[in-house]
């Protein structure tokens, strides 16, 4: 498989495609990608499952079926679209929902697709309508309707397009079109990671980027991980960083911890905006109930930066409910904090409808 120096095809449509970042932390990311499915450490069931759709339209020479891939920021869905075009030897095109804004620019992205090439559109939940018709079609019948002019006098082209494989992510599944959704052959769900494949994924990322790691070290930078290869990696970064600077270099179970309380991630991967949010929803507000957007303020952040940054991991730790009159606090969230709940506090825990 022959990729330009940025790891993406080129061809037509490369103002829209966007090529993979070169900043020193995707650079990072791009290295410690795994290669193939064997490569991957975790989602066992989701790698079964993508094994058998790739080895199948191999055996047959055929294209694969469409593949979407949904789970939180983090836990590899771009890495398994890489894998996904190098198993199948295919050249890969990579865009994401927000690039394609109008029709036209999906048109001119499939225009330049070939025979068996992978398209990897990420946060597809987040393209416009005209786009998704379009998409619809394409995904489908493997053509598009080009339209030439406008109002009465405009003519509809056929655009036959060849057999290629759309693989999409999104982080909000709820999002996507029924006959979006529909399209997809095969759908994935990623969940978190254990600490123990955390712990793998730290201590083969050390291997690569020639760290010394001992087994309590990768443990303790596992154990802060939020569940998500992606933050294991950056954190492993950084700890190299402090022990390089601080410690001779090797990352053992002190220089980790040591890094980490440095940079504000405690022992269950509360960072400081987490740890913000909970204590202005314990000591401000009483424990709640309290509006997000009132939540936002009192931190300094925006509303959509509490909501999809801190408040799942809160939610899925216990410490933090959504309820129809606001955001609560769990005993757990004053235990964590070291505060005792108020007396005859009620919790609801009705899903929040906003």
């Amino acid at each position: 498989m022959n990729y330009d120096d940025d790891g993406v095809d080129g061809g037509a449509g490369d103002d829209v495609v966007a090529p993979v970042a070169l900043s020193e932390d995707r650079a990072f990311e791009a290295a410690l990608r795994p290669r193939t499915l064997e490569e991957v450490v975790g989602q066992d069931r989701v790698r079964e499952q993508l094994s058998l759709v790739l080895e199948a339209a191999v055996a047959r020479g055929a294209t694969p079926d469409h593949v979407l891939l949904s789970g939180p920021p983090g836990l590899g869905k771009t890495t398994l679209a890489m894998i996904v075009a190098h198993q199948l030897g295919a050249a890969l095109r990579i865009t994401s929902g927000p690039a394609i804004q109008h029709a036209g620019d999906l048109a001119a992205i499939i225009s330049g697709i070939g025979e068996g090439d992978v398209l990897f559109i990420d946060e597809i939940h987040r393209m416009s309508r005209p786009a998704e018709e379009l998409l619809y079609m394409a995904m489908e019948d493997f053509r598009v309707d080009v339209v030439v002019g406008k109002g009465p006098g405009a003519t509809a082209i056929p655009l036959e397009i060849p057999p290629f494989t759309v693989v999409g992510a999104t982080t909000r599944a709820g999002l996507l079109p029924g006959p979006l959704r529909d399209r997809f052959g095969f759908t994935a769900q990623l969940d978190y990671y254990s600490a123990d494949d955390l712990h793998r994924i730290v201590t083969r990322s050390a291997g690569l980027l020639g760290v010394e790691v001992t087994d309590d070290g990768g443990r303790e930078i596992a154990g802060r991980s939020r569940g998500t290869p992606r933050i294991a990696n950056r954190l492993l970064r950084r700890v190299r960083d402090y022990a390089q600077v601080r410690t001779g270099g090797v990352v053992d179970r002190s220089a980790a911890r040591a890094a980490l309380d440095l940079y504000e991630v405690d022992e269950i991967g509360l960072d400081r905006l987490d740890r913000a949010v909970l204590r202005a929803l314990c000591q401000s507000f009483g424990g709640g109930p309290v509006g997000a957007s009132t939540l936002a303020v009192a931190v300094g952040e925006e509303r959509e930066t509490v909501e999809e940054i801190a408040e799942p991991f809160l939610v899925r730790l216990g410490f933090l409910a959504r309820t129809p009159r606001g955001r609560v606090a769990t005993p757990a969230a004053w235990a964590h904090l070291g505060l005792t709940p108020p007396a005859g506090g009620q919790l609801l825990l009705d899903d929040d409808p906003t």
